[in-house]
């Protein structure tokens, strides 16, 4: 099986004032961390989608860390189409995990259990169960419904996929804004399964983020 990994940095950090990938969590950056999340599973590629603002400081990161054989793609206008990139620059297709770079503290035990549900279905996902009341509103705000909490999910990443499946999918629904790809998995009628993960895989978004994913990672 040769398992690569898509990372995907080409966000624009809008609401945390500054590339939060860059932030330090136990004196090592962000991305670091997420990339080096996988390398305990000696994936075939790690392939890192960016902006082309924040391309080159990756390269000099990556670097720095010893890390020189990640391949490094321009993102596109959308995470969408960042994804899209990155999977057009694969060169081993058989598993592919994609992987938000602003979740540095996946754990190896979800990421295994992950792909493993991956290679017995053909696309998982990671989540953990919704533990607050979830409600469905009209455009007015009023509630329309309260789903059964117990079939909610929070969803997070990796989510890991055959590569001809997700390929295909990012194909037919090229440039239509889905905002993870196993909805674009599922547009296609595909089955795509939850496997658990931990309420720790966090992903960093304001800069609170920062300090709780410092506690979680010294606890």
């Amino acid at each position: 099986m040769k398992f690569s990994v898509v990372i995907t940095a080409g966000g624009s950090s809008a609401r945390y004032g500054k590339n939060k990938l860059l932030e330090k969590i136990n004196n090592k950056e962000v991305i670091v961390h997420s990339i080096e999340a996988f390398l305990p599973f000696k994936p075939a590629e790690i392939i890192v989608s960016a902006s082309k603002d924040f391309a080159p400081v990756l390269k000099q990161l990556l670097k720095e860390n010893n890390l020189p054989d990640i391949k490094v793609v321009l993102g596109g206008s959308t995470r969408q189409a960042s994804v899209f990139n990155a999977l057009k620059a694969c060169d081993f297709k058989d598993i592919v995990a994609i992987h938000d770079a602003a979740r540095p503290l996946v754990k190896k035990e979800d990421i295994e259990k992950c792909l493993k549900k991956t290679q017995e279905t053909g696309a998982a996902i990671v989540g953990v169960r919704a533990v607050d009341t979830i409600k469905k509103t009209d455009e007015n705000n009023k509630i329309t419904q309260t789903p059964d909490r117990k079939t909610l999910w929070y969803v997070q990443t990796p989510q890991i996929f055959d590569y001809n499946l997700i390929m295909q999918a990012h194909k037919q629904f090229e440039g239509q804004g889905f905002s993870d790809d196993a909805g674009l998995v599922e547009a296609m009628g595909k089955a795509v399964y939850i496997s658990e993960g931990s309420y720790s895989n966090i992903k960093i978004t304001t800069k609170k983020d920062i300090y709780l994913a410092q506690m979680l990672y010294e606890a």
